[in-house]
């Protein structure tokens, strides 16, 4: 009879482990949220040996009974996790023995712990991914929503935060969604590269017993078994991939936390928030700060120290299983915290803000924006090269400046001190909505191209 009350190697040492490194050591306070995953491929690998014979059928399925009593215990929150117990599977086992008996010691056979821990981590990662491109697709839609509420709202397009050329506020809001895009195919990337059983690679060299890997990975979820075992229990591509994936979406949250900031700050007024996100000062009563989107901004630190701290850890590490892969996990799941909070918070963000559409309109004819198009406008009417062309475009600017007079105020006259053959025509030019509208190349701002976009977006997100 095993001694429920010690560790399963406590036969090889004479003397009991320390009790500080018993607490550093465990790992069970973080690795206890792998527990459904765990008794999930505990279950199926029992399956396999049954099937396979290696163990009696009659053990095997008081094994998996004993491990749906345990579930069931531990989602009702009366699991008794013990730190002396290490880890996750360490604690179930216990837990098995003292539910069943002798029948918990076949469970173990033809795995290690350095097989299991892989495993169940694959498995996490793969459910976490598919919660955050959960998040993405819901962040995508309201992104969507909002464009298509504002194709015909213009605003300034920025260069080195100054206006640039008039665009649609619609078109601004896409050019996230094309980045969120990008995020979700590289979840979904990295959902192929790991879809590779690791469960009968043991400890680093394989298995001796007639076990059916195959059989394993497929019910597990996974295409296929890996083909080295030693490279499978050392890997950890899978985590660094998810914590990448994790820490370029928050850099793309936080270019459109930042921008979110910028334009709404006192300075710029081109966007408004609902007041539920925002904050007071407690000692300037007027003040209404973007808290929400300055935090969204800040906690893309905290995914770019994720993923720094692992590859850091694996950049030295020999190969096959060392205790330093203990933290793996620590650092995947804060990474997976921390994304989903953000993403939870920027859809929040998307839902309640407000474009200031005078201020937008003001504002894109401001900076001289139809600049680019008048210049355009004598390259295509008057066949003048287009450096001959933005000369002749860069001497009204002047002119006009230094009359402080907008684009769209100079009258014809005065245009033609600059060029003698123009007509009515080309005042049109400087009209900031027919500037958008003009830039119909394909994937440019005018709204014919925005509502083609937006009905392709509508279909890709259903």
């Amino acid at each position: 009879m095993v001694n429920k009350n010690k560790t399963v190697w406590s036969n090889r040492f004479k003397n009991s482990t320390s009790k500080s490194f018993q607490r550093i050591g465990a790992s069970i306070n973080v690795d206890k949220r792998l527990y459904s995953q765990d008794i999930f491929a505990s279950k199926i690998h029992t399956q396999m040996l049954i099937k396979n014979k290696i163990i009696p059928s009659k053990d095997g399925k008081k094994i998996i009974r004993g491990l749906d009593k345990i579930k069931k215990q531990i989602d009702k929150g009366k699991f008794n996790f013990k730190e002396k117990f290490e880890d996750i599977h360490l604690n179930i086992e216990k837990k098995l023995y003292e539910n069943i008996g002798n029948s918990a010691g076949y469970m173990h056979t033809a795995r290690s712990r350095n097989d299991q821990v892989v495993t169940d981590f694959k498995l996490w990662v793969k459910d976490s991914t598919l919660l955050i491109i959960k998040e993405l697709n819901l962040l995508m839609k309201n992104i969507v929503n909002i464009a298509e509420k504002n194709i015909s709202t213009v605003m300034p397009g920025f260069t080195h935060l100054k206006n640039a050329q008039p665009i649609s506020f619609a078109h601004y809001l896409l050019a996230y969604y094309e980045m969120l895009n990008r995020d979700k195919k590289r979840f979904y990337n990295s959902l192929v590269l790991m879809n590779e059983s690791p469960l009968g690679a043991a400890a680093l060299s394989g298995t001796s017993y007639n076990i059916d890997r195959t059989f394993t990975a497929k019910k597990l979820g996974f295409n296929k078994p890996t083909n080295n075992s030693i490279d499978t229990v050392s890997d950890r591509d899978f985590a660094i991939d998810f914590l990448y994936c994790c820490a370029v979406c928050a850099m793309h949250l936080s270019r459109l936390a930042e921008d979110f900031i910028i334009l709404n700050s006192d300075a710029y007024q081109l966007i408004e928030f609902n007041d539920k996100m925002l904050t007071g000062s407690s000692i300037m009563p007027q003040k209404k700060n973007p808290d929400p989107a300055e935090l969204i901004r800040g906690r893309t630190g905290i995914n770019y120290g994720k993923l720094n701290s692992i590859l850091t850890i694996m950049k030295g590490l020999p190969i096959s299983y060392f205790k330093d892969l203990q933290d793996d996990k620590a650092l995947v799941f804060d990474g997976f915290d921390t994304l989903k909070d953000t993403l939870i918070m920027s859809n929040e963000l998307i839902k309640n803000v407000k474009p200031n559409n005078k201020r937008m309109l003001e504002m894109a004819n401001t900076g001289y924006t139809t600049a680019t198009d008048f210049a355009d406008y004598l390259v295509k009417e008057k066949k003048l090269s287009f450096r001959e062309a933005y000369k002749i475009s860069s001497k009204i600017v002047n002119y006009a400046e230094k009359n402080k007079k907008t684009l769209d105020k100079l009258s014809l006259k005065e245009l033609k001190k600059f060029y003698k053959d123009l007509n009515y025509k080309v005042l049109k030019v400087f009209n900031v909505k027919n500037s958008v509208n003009s830039k119909n190349s394909f994937g440019g701002t005018s709204e014919k191209n925005i509502t083609k976009m937006i009905k392709k977006y509508k279909k890709d997100l259903k």
